[in-house]
């Protein structure tokens, strides 16, 4: 489990995580997508889910003037990486 803090206007590359991927809005509000999906935009007490086959595309703070923050529960195998980078 891990929790992750977007600044403002921040964004993560484009990724993958080889894990079942549940995300859970804690503050602010961030926009979500994978590769095929719609991009959905997220406030507090809402969630996503990202399968281990997944890319995700786009995951970004909502806001260029406000924080956000979310919690993610990876269910994947024990020494697996958090997150791989996709080109």
């Amino acid at each position: 489990m891990i929790t992750v803090d977007y600044a403002p206007g921040a964004a993560d590359p484009v990724h993958r995580h080889h894990a079942h991927a549940f995300v859970y809005v804690l503050e602010g509000s961030i926009v979500m997508q994978v590769k095929g999906g719609k991009e959905v935009t997220l406030t507090a007490g809402q969630s996503f889910y990202e399968g281990p086959n997944d890319i995700h595309t786009v995951g970004r703070n909502a806001s260029a003037t406000q924080p956000a923050k979310f919690l993610v529960l990876l269910l994947k195998k024990k020494k697996a990486e958090v997150l791989e980078l996709v080109k």
